[in-house]
């Protein structure tokens, strides 16, 4: 199975503390990967050094076998695109929050309408205030805005956790048909087992800034299953 992420020893400092200890992992391409640890764990902070959102104090995250310290930033997050636990709607439209990425990269611009279709919204909504939306609806607009910009990598930190349960499903349906049909390599942090267990190929587990391990997912819920804590 090819490699789309690699990291070794990733450490993190801020504040005068410890947030990362070397963190190794390989995360492999066009699958979901996702992270799951107990609060505090670093796994946010670790999804954020993929993107360099985060700088390491020491060791090497790898893009496709290059060094992310050797991209420039903002060719680096064309690549990596990110969604975060709370949605972020800008002002405007619905359209105009997705064309947003395109438009700063100068690129060519998605269809918006089958944007919307791949995210589960109405395309009447294109033209609606994206505050307008609820939350849920906002959730998958984000995740249809990072998708706007073609990356390779969709990073989604906790993306359902702010979600009604409803919302939710739909959310983690749509991170599934994205491995399908995007062709994207997704990582997830997620608190929640059962969501890891539904929706991850693969999982690393983090305790105290520190990687436990990285094993396929039904591996590691077959263990966790069997007397294993998180």
């Amino acid at each position: 199975m090819r490699t789309k992420i690699e990291a070794e020893e990733v450490t993190v400092w801020a504040g005068g503390k410890e947030i990362l200890h070397q963190v190794t992992t390989s995360i492999p391409e066009k699958r979901i990967f996702t992270i799951v640890g107990p609060s505090g764990a670093g796994k946010s902070t670790f999804l954020r050094t993929i993107n360099r959102l985060v700088e390491t104090r020491s060791g090497e995250i790898r893009l496709d076998g290059k060094s992310v310290k050797e991209m420039e930033p903002v060719t680096l997050r064309k690549k990596v695109g990110m969604v975060f636990q709370i949605p972020m709607a800008f002002e405007g439209t619905v359209e105009e929050n997705l064309l947003i990425g395109p438009r700063l990269n100068s690129m060519e611009p998605p269809d918006v309408s089958e944007l919307m279709d791949m995210v589960g919204l109405a395309r009447s909504f294109l033209k609606r205030k994206a505050s307008e939306l609820s939350v849920g609806e906002q959730q998958r607009m984000c995740i249809g805005r990072a998708i706007a910009n073609r990356p390779e990598v969709l990073l989604m930190d906790e993306p359902t956790a702010s979600l009604d349960p409803d919302s939710a499903r739909v959310v983690e349906d749509l991170i599934l048909e994205l491995k399908e049909i995007g062709q994207l390599t997704l990582v997830v942090v997620t608190h929640n087992i059962e969501q890891g267990k539904r929706i991850g190929d693969w999982t690393m587990l983090m305790k105290e800034g520190r990687s436990m391990g990285t094993m396929p997912s039904p591996e590691f819920y077959e263990s966790y299953r069997i007397g294993g804590k998180i």
